[in-house]
């Protein structure tokens, strides 16, 4: 049996995109005229950033130390103002500027606007301030979509008090992809897709995954990007898609679809 492109993956969808700080500071001409070019089609999308090279870079500026657990950054009471205005006040204008000029309709959004993102404090005395989302407001987001406006969310949540919490990016649109029932989540990397013996694997199943993690051919820094769709798949998404900036690679599904 040969694995059919079903129409589920040609009709348009809701994506969430999450891009990493490290491709924030790549993105080319590709993405913006390909990220047009399917919203053309009725393709509808949220973004979802974070901003570690800037966040280091900022916090090594004011001598303040950074370090992560199990890939969540510890974040001080000193160092969250900093996260916050960086990601709020440099990353994201500086993201939606280059949406808005290549033709694209965005709004900057952090989880402040519209008690978007509602957070409780994850582990404080593990994390310090890093928030764990208990509620996306999806409402405000399908007014946006509605009117073809693409959201552009910063991973900073707040308390209840209006306290700034940082969030994995990752996190953020994970929660945002489940809350709003997106077709797909897709990772946009520096590599276009999984590859194998050189070629990209257009589509790929969860068993198919952990099956080339064991062989060895996928290795080195693929394999944290593929365990985070292995763990969006098994939160509810339906596909996660491991892309370049053509934003096309290869879509990860739990399992294969037969025509």
């Amino acid at each position: 049996m040969t694995t059919s492109k079903s129409t589920q993956l040609t009709a348009p969808k809701r994506i969430v995109i999450k891009l990493g700080g490290s491709m924030l500071e790549g993105l080319n001409d590709n993405f913006f005229i390909n990220f047009k070019k399917l919203q053309l089609e009725g393709n509808e999308f949220v973004i979802v950033h974070g901003g570690g090279p800037a966040i280091n870079k900022a916090l090594a500026n004011n001598k303040i130390s950074t370090t992560s657990i199990n890939g969540i950054r510890v974040t001080s009471a000193e160092a969250i103002g900093i996260v916050q205005s960086t990601l709020v006040g440099q990353v994201n204008p500086a993201l939606v500027h280059q949406l808005n000029k290549s033709g694209i309709q965005a709004v900057g959004l952090s989880g402040y606007d519209s008690q978007l993102l509602q957070c409780t404090i994850l582990d404080e005395a593990t994390y310090g301030f890093v928030g764990e989302i208990q509620q996306v407001n999806t409402s405000f987001i399908e007014t946006l979509l509605k009117k073809g406006i693409t959201p552009v969310i910063s991973s900073i949540g707040c308390t209840a008090d209006g306290d700034p919490l940082n969030i994995n990016a990752d996190t953020v649109a994970s929660e945002v992809a489940l809350a709003i029932k997106a077709d797909s989540l897709q990772l946009v990397t520096d590599t276009p897709g999984v590859k194998i013996d050189g070629e990209v694997q257009e589509i790929a199943t969860s068993e198919k995954i952990t099956e080339w993690i064991t062989s060895g051919d996928i290795y080195g820094g693929m394999i944290p990007k593929v365990t985070a769709a292995l763990d969006c798949l098994s939160a509810g998404i339906p596909s996660v898609e491991i892309v370049g900036d053509q934003l096309s690679g290869t879509t990860i599904l739990q399992q294969e679809v037969y025509s």
